[in-house]
């Protein structure tokens, strides 16, 4: 069973995981280091595809934070965001995204907090009016700087709280990063009236997942890729209805899983637990929504309507407001008929 790639570019999508920085094309990250003279990223388009190829998880990292460094000014945050955002509507129709979002990284190369909020506040405001994507903010804690990072985001999301931010997060590795350590950040996100959203069980295995959901409540789970490896879980996430957020491109580049042959999303699926179909970090690693969903069809046997009820899901565990998500169901449902 095939379903088309016009068909799938067409279907109005939500996207639940997706990084900030990770969404920067080689056209926008091209336009950033052209602004910025003697970084290790390369300014041609091209090249940054040959620049993009990492070997193994610690490698993607390194070369996401040469990325990271090339946003140096509040301008610079406000171009990457309004541009990301043009891509995802004009490129994916995507209609509605909670982009995760990570200011301590940009705060602590000198951006001022409340300078970084205003703009991805500016350019938020501008993709809804001119673009039609409704953007939502999921600051989260970049895990490998620990807790200091932890308490500047927490403060970030707490004190300045922009309007378009919903949930809390956590990124970055996971081996040798314990998800406990960051309980009392997340009690505090959650007591403030943010979602809990980290990820969890990507490279690690399922103690990672009990971890997120015992210790930091959380709501969705970022990946969740190694859950398969234990039924009691299994059992506890589909009686629980929490949802997982597949990249099954991302989890192939990372190295978290070796093939789509052996990737766990049709287990998931046939165990009866909620999914949703992801981009992560799309240009870096080769892919896009539109790609995500082809993969998903492909590994779960679906026709066009099943596809249609992937991008339904994604919209009904989304933070969105109910008319948001009232609006965007209709569409899908009217595309498909």
């Amino acid at each position: 069973m095939t379903v088309s790639r016009e068909f799938l570019a067409g279907l109005p999508k939500a996207e639940l995981h997706v990084h900030h920085v990770g969404s920067a094309s080689p056209r926008i990250v091209a336009e950033l280091a052209a602004r910025h003279p003697g970084s290790p990223v390369p300014t041609d388009p091209a090249a940054l595809v040959e620049y993009f190829k990492f070997h193994d998880f610690a490698h993607f990292i390194q070369l996401y934070l040469t990325v990271v460094d090339l946003i140096r000014t509040p301008d610079d945050v406000r171009l990457l965001t309004y541009e990301i955002a043009r891509e995802m509507a004009e490129q994916q129709n995507l209609r509605y995204a909670e982009l995760t979002v990570t200011p301590y990284t940009s705060v602590a190369r000198g951006i001022a907090a409340e300078a970084f909020c205003e703009a991805i506040e500016d350019a938020r405001v501008a993709a809804e009016k001119e673009f039609g994507l409704v953007l939502r903010w999921i600051f989260d804690i970049p895990g490998e700087v620990g807790l200091e990072g932890a308490a500047e985001t927490l403060r970030i999301a707490t004190k300045l709280r922009p309007e378009g931010l919903v949930g809390f997060g956590l990124g970055g590795p996971e081996i040798g990063v314990p998800r406990p350590q960051f309980a009392p950040y997340f009690e505090e996100a959650i007591a403030a009236g943010l979602h809990s959203v980290p990820h969890a069980g990507e490279t690690t295995g399922p103690e990672t997942i009990w971890d997120a959901i015992r210790v930091l409540k959380a709501e969705r789970i970022g990946h969740g890729t190694s859950a398969m490896q234990d039924p009691a879980l299994v059992e506890y996430l589909g009686e629980h209805r929490i949802p997982l957020e597949v990249s099954p491109t991302s989890n192939i580049a990372t190295r978290a899983v070796a093939s789509y042959d052996v990737h766990p999303l049709r287990a998931m699926v046939d165990a009866g637990l909620v999914v949703t179909i992801n981009s992560d970090d799309p240009p870096m690693f080769g892919t896009d929504l539109t790609s995500e969903y082809a993969v998903a069809a492909r590994l779960l046997d679906l026709d066009e309507a099943g596809v249609a009820e992937l991008a339904k899901t994604a919209v009904r565990v989304s933070f969105a407001e109910d008319s948001v998500k009232d609006a965007l169901l209709s569409d899908i449902a009217a595309y498909v008929s």
